[in-house]
């Protein structure tokens, strides 16, 4: 199965109060995020992480250590804060962590065509032949229109923090 999310910012102590997510401080947030996440997504399932997974973490240690915990087969698409932590990975570890790593994908999720980027976009590929576009980067912010059918924003703030599979995702507008 598939699943999908977007903007965890780990690591980032000032997204609890930018976003108002429930959480007193990062460990907490942290804790919260694997718990569901595990809870939901098996070993063998793919998940897609639309960017933002962490914020600068000052030890990447413990960064690869959350990944570590966190079921299925993760593939990146990258969003504006992962270009320092992940070219820090790579020096930290030659273990391979993602199965895909890229700045834009297209996917086939039970015979549907899906189209994943950071962010939000107004015309996507496919779009006129029910592609669906699933992105990040607003966190909870209403900024966009939300006219545009097919697409959905699979943030962690507006999505329970945790990752929904494109059905839910659907299901849920």
């Amino acid at each position: 199965m598939n699943f999908y999310t977007s903007d965890l910012h780990l690591f980032h102590n000032n997204i609890i109060r930018l976003c108002n997510r429930p959480y007193n401080n990062i460990d907490e947030m942290h804790e919260d995020i694997i718990k569901k996440w595990n809870a939901k997504v098996k070993p063998t399932d793919q998940v897609y992480i639309l960017g933002d997974l962490s914020f600068t973490c000052k030890n990447i240690k413990d960064l690869y250590d959350i990944l570590k915990r966190l079921n299925g087969q993760k593939h990146l698409v990258k969003g504006n804060h992962d270009y320092r932590w992940l070219f820090d990975m790579h020096e930290f570890t030659n273990e391979r962590l993602f199965v895909s790593i890229n700045q834009y994908e297209v996917i086939n999720d039970n015979g549907r065509r899906v189209v994943l980027f950071h962010y939000p976009i107004e015309d996507w590929e496919g779009r006129y032949h029910d592609a669906i576009h699933l992105y990040g980067h607003i966190h909870n912010s209403n900024n966009i229109s939300t006219s545009l059918e097919n697409r959905y924003n699979v943030g962690v703030d507006v999505n329970n923090f945790e990752p929904k599979s494109l059905d839910e995702l659907i299901n849920s507008k």
